[in-house]
């Protein structure tokens, strides 16, 4: 692996290759070593947990947290939870008390920090645990709606956000100290709304806090304290267009990676309601990541520099209405961004050696998860959501796009959450009902 900024770039967390979603804050989503997955024979631990499995990070060597909500969008109130587990058979070595959440209903997030406690955002609330997961300290956000991500800045302080909509106000940042739960400055708010999931990277000045906006990408700099970055302001989208919002952003090789079209009916249905995502009557179909998308627009791939904030656009499957429900990677060492359209089906490859990028293979798959990348070997790991209704995860070489190995995890249903990578040519899954580790040894 060429790129320093891939396992070296985690202060602020406990020393892991996998301290935080997605690997760290530039959200690059891979990890040293090779999967070699098409000379092996997959195996699979399945656990139906029949709650929200989101996502599984690393502690110390052989320490595995996963956490997640419940899927409680009528009846008793939902909590959150985390639990560390046996990363072989899967099951809980130790399980958190119910961590309230504000009667929300969305997926937060876990990281392991520098001080050795983990940490969870769930709903509207801030939980610090032991290792043993013993809660710590417990902490309600200034604002009553769902967060989602969580990440640790370089000097130890934790950054959130809550999530809202377009016409729904502007989001705040909020940043707080891990040791006491407090706010170290007062809340900052955005002009806009915002979706996706936080960035950030560091640099000799501080760090820099990226935020995909209704319409635009917003930065933040963070010195003593956060302040909107004069001047840098991409338009990604216009007001009331033909395309949704983006999700989260992938920072690489200078530039921010986003796809839009994000916010489907499901998405717009638990955060149109307050508690969000907590419905009087069964939600039924509503939730449903399969209804036709709400704008006429193809789904976009983003490439923004993070330089001067150009914005450059490709399309790569033109089917009107598209729709994701997480974000792209992008594989410097390979000269790959990887794109999908969840609603019109469809995986492709696309070249980024120069510029303008283009299109270098497509799969007929149906991704919806957040992926893993092992640019050691030029391998990419996603889900398959199939005809059939079996979520498949999929190894596919980056470069050419060949499927090099298609694996069913037991799970029947199929959601935007994250994957993981294990270390030992292994990877963990998590989706709505249950939990899975698929290793190719």
């Amino acid at each position: 692996m060429t790129e320093s900024d891939r396992a070296s770039f985690h202060p602020g967390y406990w020393p892991s290759a996998w301290p935080v979603e997605c690997g760290g804050n530039r959200r690059q989503k891979a990890r040293s070593g090779r999967l070699d997955a098409a000379s092996g024979r997959a195996e699979v631990v399945f656990r139906n947990t029949g709650r929200w499995d989101v996502m599984v990070i690393e502690r110390g060597p052989g320490e595995w947290y996963a956490g997640g909500t419940m899927t409680a969008f009528t009846g008793p109130p939902p909590h959150g939870w985390v639990e560390r587990i046996d990363p072989q058979s899967l099951e809980p070595t130790a399980l958190s008390e119910e961590l309230p959440c504000g009667d929300h209903v969305w997926c937060g997030a876990i990281l392991a920090h520098a001080n050795g406690c983990i940490y969870c955002v769930n709903g509207s609330y801030l939980h610090r645990l032991s290792p043993d997961c013993e809660v710590l300290g417990e902490t309600r956000l200034p604002v009553d709606r769902s967060h989602n991500g969580l990440l640790a800045l370089s000097d130890g302080t934790l950054v959130t956000k809550d999530l809202r909509l377009e016409g729904q106000g502007g989001t705040t940042i909020s940043r707080l100290d891990a040791e006491s739960l407090e706010l170290v400055e007062a809340p900052l708010v955005l002009p806009e709304g915002s979706m996706g999931r936080i960035a950030a990277d560091h640099g000799d000045g501080g760090d820099a806090i990226y935020v995909p906006g209704t319409e635009h990408l917003w930065r933040i700099d963070v010195r003593d304290r956060m302040q909107i970055a004069e001047g840098w302001r991409p338009r990604y989208r216009e007001a009331g267009g033909d395309y949704g919002l983006a999700w989260d952003s992938c920072l690489s090789a200078g530039d921010a990676w986003l796809m839009d079209c994000g916010d489907i009916d499901s998405v717009r249905a638990i955060h149109g309601i307050e508690p969000n995502g907590r419905f009087r009557e069964s939600p039924d179909k509503r939730l449903s990541w399969r209804s036709p998308a709400p704008w006429k627009g193809a789904n976009r791939l983003l490439r923004i520099s993070l330089s001067n904030g150009q914005v450059e656009t490709l399309i790569p499957f033109g089917t009107t209405g598209g729709g994701i429900i997480a974000p792209p990677v992008h594989v410097p060492e390979c000269q790959r961004a990887v794109c999908w359209d969840s609603l019109g089906g469809g995986l492709a490859g696309v070249d980024t050696s120069e510029q303008p990028m283009k299109l270098a293979w497509t799969l007929p798959v149906r991704p919806t998860m957040q992926p893993v990348v092992f640019p050691d070997s030029g391998e990419l790991v996603i889900n398959d959501f199939s005809e059939t209704g079996s979520d498949d995860l999929i190894v596919v070489d980056l470069v050419s796009g060949a499927l090099l190995d298609r694996v069913a995890t037991g799970s029947r249903i199929a959601n935007g959450m994250f994957l993981t990578p294990g270390g030992d040519r292994d990877v963990f899954y998590c989706s709505t009902l249950g939990m899975a580790r698929v290793a190719w040894g």
